[in-house]
Order: C-alpha cells, then structure tokens, then sequence
C-alpha cells in the first residue's frame, strides 16, 4: 500500500489547506516520512464552523431511524475495509497489525451500538399540579456543533466513541484528528461519507493542537467540547470551554494501579495485566502500571511478569508475528530511559528489559522493574510506554492507600479469590472503571471515563449520549 496524504474535510469536500501548509507524517518503526497532512488555516477554520453549523441544521431534523440508517452502513463500510485502514494505522502508529484490525472492528462495533442507541433518546411528561390539561414535558434535543479532540495512540477507537455519541444524538461534529496520525481517521470518516451523511455534518481539521483548539472552542458556533489527552492539556481546554460556557467532556491521563492479593490467581494476574501492560507499547491510558503486590506472593508475581515480558515479540507491527510495535516518537524513548533510571537511582531492581532495541525506530525492550520506592518518578507520573513497577505491601488497606494516593482515578486492576477482598476493592478504589480478576474489556455499553484529575464524562453507554444532549422543560396549556 501506498501510503496516502492527507487532506480536510470541509462541507463534505476533502481538500488542501488554504495556505497550502502541510506537516510530515513519519513511520515510527523505520523513523521514516511516509507521507504529510495538511495544515489548516484560520480561513479553513472558519469555513469548517459555517460548515458544521449548517450540517447541524439538516441532522438535527433527521429521525433517529435515518440517523441509524447511515450509521449502520457506515459501519458495514468500516468492517469491509478493516484491512486497508489498520495497515494505514500500522504503519503511522506502529502497532501490530492484529491490533490495528481490532481496534477497527471494535470502533465499527461502537458506531453500530450508537446508531440503535440514538432510538432511546426519551422524554418524559410529568403530570401537572393543578391542571392535568396542561401538558408538562421534557425534550431532548441535540447540544449543537461538537469540537471534538483525539490523540495518536488509538487514533480510530477515540474517534468513533465520540462521534458515535454525537452523530447519534444528532449533533454535527469538527473532528480535529492527531497529525502524528491523520491517514487512518480520514479512512475511518470516509466510511460516514460513502454512507451518506450529508456534507457538513463531520468535518476533519489538522494543525497545530493549541492553535486549532483555541479558535473552535471560543466560536459561539461550537456548543460542546470533547477530548482524550493528557491531563494538563484537558485542563487547558477545560479552563477555555469554561471562559465561553461549553458543555465539556474529558477522558485525561490515568496511572492505573494494580493490587495483587496474597489469594490471588498468579497466573492469570501475570498473563492478564501483563499482557495489558505492554499492549500498544504501553501508550493506552488504562495501561496497568503500578503493581502492588502482597509479599507473601511477590516473587512468584515478579518471575511471572518477567517471564511474560520476556516472551514478547517487538518489531515493526506490519511483520507477521510481531507483539509489541514501537514507541510513537523518540521522545517516548528518552521518556522510558528517565524513568529507569530514576527508578533504579532511588534502589529499584531490573527485572526485565531495560534498554532501546537496536538504532533504528523507537523500540523499547518490555520493561519490569520491582521493590520501586514510592518517590520514584515511575509510582508518580504516568510513563505512557512498556515499563512496569512492582512493590509489595502487607494490609490490603495500604495497597488501596497507595492505590488512592494519587490524583489520577481512571481505571483500576485487582486480582483476588476473595468475595469480601473483591467487595472492598470495587467500593474503595477510587476509579471510574474497575476491572477484578480479569483483563480490561471495554465495551460501547459500558461507561468509559474517569474521576479525579482523570477527568469528568463518559464516552460509553447510555451515559455518553447525554453529554451531547439538551435537557429542556416546554408547558403547553390549552385554550
């Protein structure tokens, strides 16, 4: 395949940039330019909102039954050009291909359950108090024109949660896509189009983050914002939403903590977050990451994990066999070799991997590393790559302490034989997903978000399409 460059998506035209500005598109796995996307000016800018505007004026009059008409079909689409796009997504984000697949069968499957979804938008009546002629209702109705933010690690999967919630909801959407990553989302949109939505409805912007999103966010025409990222910049965007009252949902950072009781299934903890751990080379923000491990089973863990990291076949993600793809960039390899050693600085062990895998790429060996002391970097900042710390603790009380510690709560990892340990962990853990003695399986019909610093919102569920919903209150008297 040949690698494509990518273009805008303005009023349903797929088009350069004004200015003609565009950035290079790089292979991590060769370090390679393989291609360039454009680069938006503020004039595209202000043509994609006039665009959404108007494509918010036609979707929002079409019934949930011809909303879920497109959606299916662009789903349909989605799974019959499943090997084209992964291997488009392979090649610009690096992880294997089996992956790649996954996540664009599973973001079909997301798009499919959002179309039926958008049939259980209800209202209700709420009978009045002196008069049952009056008619009292609640409608539901769809925000506005949507801005939408996603990030290069799953630059398919985070789309499709939210533009399966807005389109199904009947809002028109600006989808500002990675530009480390553009080729997959815009295969990904095209399916919407081939399916007929009508022009306007999704628009697809590239450029510089912070320039793109401090101009849509503060238009009277965007009425919601949503986005996947790190914390400081969901923050940022946050703070600008606030400044010009936009509805806001954030799916931020996480720095999930793992607690391996001492009646744990070692085995299946191991082979479960172990392989989790290491999936898209550690960038997923439900990344299993601080382990803690009760002493009286931490050696059988830590051999169990390494040997799991051992195991591993890392390469370009476009060979055959090949488990564990590259790095995004060279900087997520110097963020790796600060970690370890930091960790190793403050008496921390190497159990496993340790080092960048030959010169070229981004490649990092899968990395464990145990007894790392609570001031290390590695138990404070989320590493966002296959670096593992394990530390043992004696009180499941402690481990939940430690769990808590922190400001991150997206999502949490527990492995336990116990119905009391299994209890007090699903009520005491301060996350917004808890998954207890099984790998995560996040799905569209289960909520998907965090608290604390991890965030505010759900992009799944019923939950999610609410967020791109108006609540209103309308009283009709006869006369």
């Amino acid at each position: 395949m040949i690698y494509p460059d990518t273009q805008l998506l303005i009023d349903g035209i797929w088009r350069d940039a004004a200015d003609g500005r565009t950035l290079p598109v790089e292979n991590p796995a060769t370090g390679q330019q393989i291609g360039r996307v454009a680069h938006a000016a503020r004039a595209d800018l202000d043509q994609a909102l006039a665009s959404a505007q108007k494509g918010f004026e036609i979707w929002r009059d079409f019934t949930p039954a011809k909303r879920s008409i497109i959606l299916r079909k662009a789903a349909a689409l989605l799974r019959e050009r499943a090997d084209g796009i992964a291997l488009l997504l392979t090649l610009e984000q690096g992880k294997p291909l089996v992956e790649a697949k996954g996540e664009t069968l599973a973001a079909a499957d997301i798009i499919e359950w959002f179309a039926e979804e958008g049939f259980r938008v209800y209202g209700r009546l709420v009978p009045h108090r002196a008069d049952l002629s009056i008619r009292q209702m609640v409608l539901k109705d769809p925000v506005g024109p949507v801005a939408a933010f996603t990030p290069w690690n799953f630059p398919i999967n985070q789309i499709a949660r939210k533009i399966g919630a807005g389109l199904a909801a009947g809002c028109s959407i600006i989808v500002k896509p990675p530009e480390e990553t553009p080729a997959s989302p815009a295969a990904f949109i095209r399916t919407f189009q081939d399916a007929g939505l009508p022009g306007g409805v999704l628009g697809v912007v590239y450029g510089i983050p912070s320039e793109i999103s401090e101009y849509l966010i503060a238009s009277p025409i965007i009425r919601k914002v949503t986005f996947t990222g790190s914390t400081p910049v969901g923050k940022l965007l946050a703070g600008l939403a606030g400044q010009h009252m936009k509805r806001v949902s954030m799916e931020l950072g996480g720095h999930a903590p793992v607690i391996i009781c001492e009646d744990a299934d070692i085995t299946l903890a191991a082979n479960s977050v172990g392989k989790a751990k290491f999936r898209n080379a550690g960038q997923v923000c439900i990344s299993p990451t601080r382990f803690l491990v009760h002493n009286s089973v931490k050696a059988r863990f830590e051999t169990a994990m390494s040997a799991v990291a051992q195991s591993l076949k890392v390469g370009d993600g476009t060979q055959d066999g090949v488990q564990m793809g590259p790095l995004a960039n060279p900087r997520r390899i110097a963020a790796m070799e600060e970690f370890q050693t930091d960790a190793v600085a403050r008496g921390a062990r190497l159990l496993a991997g340790g080092s960048r895998i030959g010169e070229v790429g981004n490649f990092w060996a899968p990395t464990v590393l145990t007894d790392v002391p609570l001031d290390a970097r590695l138990f404070n900042d989320e590493p966002f790559g296959p670096v593992a710390g394990i530390r043992g603790f004696d009180r499941l009380e402690d481990a939940i302490a430690e769990a808590n510690r922190l400001s991150f709560g997206l999502a949490g990892y527990a492995f336990t034989s116990s119905l009391a340990n299994a209890d007090l962990l699903a009520r005491r853990v301060e996350v917004g997903m808890m998954w207890i003695n099984t790998p995560a399986a996040a799905s569209a019909e289960l909520p998907f978000g965090g608290i604390k610093d991890s965030g505010y919102g759900t992009e799944g569920g019923p939950e999610a399409l609410e967020a791109y919903l108006n609540t209103r209150a309308v009283v009709v008297a006869n006369i």
